[in-house]
């Protein structure tokens, strides 16, 4: 028979690594999630965490609070389970950190995980691990993060992405997420719900899940509110045809001169940002509603439930009911 590999060694190694102005949260959030994931018969811790730096001592936070950090010489990159870049309101900055830059590049090879909370994406990226790897980061940066490195693929909408051992994640709070995905992966969906029920948080909210209102951040595009209106009017009849023709009509322009001049606007044809109105009406009534996901459907335009779970699974990566499983504010309350 086959040698099976080795386990890996308990507890497993958690590095994050920390650059002048860390953003706390990105740290202190998913350390808390790997803090808890402990054996249920012994309270044994199952990570060890340590907080590392390019040349050690203490990093000064966004908060104004310093945290200690061991430098990346210190560490042997063989016993390292998982290594996370955290974000930096000077991550560009830090990015001339030819320490840094070059300990990932050289050992990168040596480690099982690798990840980043927000923009602890470009460090990624500048140590070459985003080449020809999905990823995201803040919605704000994600145009910046592909310019930057073009050899990534940056999806600007999931809360997080695994591509192979690289993860990323859109910052924040979504790092929790992210920490808690990879304790299922290392333990079992047992152990991470153990996690998710400490930190009163979502067992798994899905890295399909978008990081704000997609109809929202395009109408802020429109700078100038000219389609305001419009985008009023549609979403109070989302239950009738909504060809473009009716959009033109509502706003006394030719189809063709509408079409053209609302994606200019907005970023988006006509027609996507219908679909995504739809979704986002579908999204509130699924979290705030006890109605049918049938009901659902044909209300916010639809027409069946088929077409409605194409469109989940197409912008969120997860159906309906799950969705409502897991975000509906009438569950979490039963």
């Amino acid at each position: 028979m086959p040698r099976l590999p080795n386990p890996p060694r308990l507890p497993r190694l958690i590095v994050f690594i920390l650059t002048p102005q860390t953003v706390m949260l990105d740290v202190t959030g998913p350390l808390q999630a790997f803090h808890e994931a402990r054996d249920p018969a012994t309270g044994t811790p199952l990570y060890r965490t340590i907080l590392a730096s390019s040349h050690g001592g203490p990093v000064m936070t966004d908060t104004g609070i310093a945290l200690d950090t061991v430098a990346l010489a210190d560490l042997d990159p063989g016993e390292i389970h998982t290594m996370i870049a955290a974000g930096s309101d000077e991550m560009l900055d830090a990015l001339g950190d030819a320490n840094l830059i070059g300990w990932l590049e050289k050992y990168r090879g040596k480690i099982t995980r690798i990840g980043s909370v927000c923009i602890g994406a470009f460090i990624l990226g500048a140590a070459g691990m985003l080449n020809d790897r999905a990823c995201v980061t803040h919605w704000r940066w994600c145009d910046r993060l592909q310019a930057m490195f073009p050899q990534s693929r940056v999806a600007p909408d999931p809360i997080f992405v695994r591509d192979g051992p690289v993860w990323t994640s859109a910052g924040v709070t979504t790092g929790i997420d992210m920490a808690v995905a990879m304790i299922e992966q290392d333990l079992g969906r047992d152990a991470a719900l153990a996690v998710a029920r400490s930190l009163i948080v979502f067992i798994r909210r899905p890295g399909g899940q978008s990081q704000f209102s997609l109809p929202l951040e395009h109408q802020a595009n429109d700078s100038t509110g000219r389609f305001d209106d419009l985008h009023g009017w549609i979403a109070q009849n989302l239950q009738t045809r909504l060809a473009v023709e009716d959009l033109a009509e509502q706003t006394g322009m030719s189809p063709r001169n509408f079409s053209r001049t609302y994606k200019f606007a907005t970023g988006l044809s006509p027609a996507r940002a219908v679909e995504l109105m739809r979704l986002e009406a579908a999204r509130t009534a699924l979290e705030q509603t006890d109605k049918r996901i049938s009901q659902i459907a044909i209300t916010c335009g639809f027409g069946d439930d088929e077409r409605m779970r194409r469109c989940f699974v197409k912008h969120l990566g997860v159906a309906p009911s799950d969705y409502r499983q897991r975000f509906s504010i009438k569950e979490s309350t039963r």
